[in-house]
């Protein structure tokens, strides 16, 4: 299956073009993607906005947007093709939102039509993210997840410049391992356990982030390690460090998207070590690629749902009479966004709450 082009994305939608969506995707719009009642005629793109939040205006759970553009998440993975200045429509008539421009600008209004002058005009540079960007980036281009196993051959910083305790930019430090011809590389040291809160299982390590590395030198005849240089540091570095290679450019864009199975995770850590969260922290989750979770996907939180006494039984043996417990439903209060996936855990973004995040609190297929 071809994935599509910028600019035929944007010629496609704003003609009005339907992507078959796929079952899954199907699914969700017959079942969750509902307009709010009171959703507007119309919505000015400016800048700053997201996919997510102009969505949110529209329909009531705001990641339904690929589902009411018609876009199939596996034909479109970076769908950069709204830009400030466009007008988002909602046709009521076939329920689906689509693209215009306002007239007297060189193009036409709600019939979608662009000039070739607008088309060329519509750069990546000034695409609407689907999400705040900045809430998530710190996050992309570091090692937060240490697995079991990861570690076993990750080369190693042995010695340091003069001896010394700790570096800093622009020091040196030796190191030994297998760098598979890689030179660009990031230092860190294994972090805080996180514990499955269902087994109390340790499932990974979040990383400490330390700084990056660039090869300098290698080994010459009678010496046994590279030499690199420090490019940059968050934290101290020194002997014991581990490195792995600077990951790729991360995607930045992303189609929402529900499991393409059941999933029913419970929130693992909240990032930084504090009690609870809100809105637009991060959390991470103990299911992950091996469970069918990938970028993007999305979830809803859930606080679990108490087990109480039914004070409307016979009041003798109340607390020994176990059909006296009622376990209540569990409560929905939110929605995560999953951004950076690993084996057996995910990092995903809170978006509208209505409650504090908790460790421990659902997180499963969206109903």
């Amino acid at each position: 299956m071809k994935n599509f082009s910028t600019a035929a994305l944007v010629l496609a939608l704003a003609s009005g073009f339907t992507v078959l969506a796929s079952p899954a995707a199907q699914a969700a719009s017959a079942t969750s993607c509902d307009f709010l009642a009171n959703a507007p005629d119309q919505h000015v793109v400016v800048k700053g906005d997201t996919l997510w939040g102009i969505s949110g205006r529209f329909l009531q759970h705001p990641w339904c947007w690929p589902q009411v553009w018609g876009l199939n998440k596996d034909q479109i993975r970076n769908p950069h093709w709204i830009y400030p200045g466009q007008i988002v429509y909602f046709d009521r008539a076939s329920g689906r939102l689509r693209l215009g421009m306002p007239t007297g600008n060189g193009a036409t209004s709600g019939d979608g039509k662009l000039s070739p002058k607008i088309r060329i005009e519509m750069l990546e540079a000034n695409a609407i993210p689907t999400i705040p960007a900045s809430l998530i980036e710190p996050f992309l281009a570091q090692p937060l997840i240490i697995e079991e196993g990861q570690l076993k051959d990750a080369p190693r910083i042995v010695a340091t410049q003069e001896g010394r305790v700790h570096l800093g930019k622009g020091d040196k430090a030796y190191v030994r391992g297998d760098l598979k011809d890689v030179k660009m590389f990031q230092a860190f040291r294994p972090g805080t356990p996180l514990k499955d809160p269902e087994t109390k299982k340790i499932i990974a390590y979040e990383a400490i982030y330390l700084g990056t590395l660039k090869l300098q030198a290698n080994p010459k005849g009678g010496e046994d390690v590279y030499t690199f240089a420090i490019v940059s540091t968050k934290e101290e570095m020194g002997v014991g460090d581990l490195l792995v290679p600077v990951p790729p450019n991360p995607i930045t864009n992303y189609v929402p998207h529900p499991p393409e199975r059941e999933i029913d995770a419970r929130v693992v850590s909240i990032y930084g070590g504090v009690a609870n969260a809100g809105q637009n922290q991060v959390v991470s989750i103990n299911r992950g690629k091996n469970d069918g979770i990938d970028l993007s996907t999305v979830l809803s939180l859930y606080r679990k749902g108490p087990i109480v006494i039914d004070r409307t039984v016979p009041a003798k043996g109340w607390l020994k009479n176990e059909s006296a417990q009622i376990k209540l439903p569990d409560e929905e209060y939110g929605s995560l966004f999953i951004f950076r996936v690993f084996d057996n855990i995910s990092y995903g973004l809170i978006m509208q709450v209505r409650d504090t995040v908790n460790v421990g609190d659902v997180a499963k297929s969206p109903e």
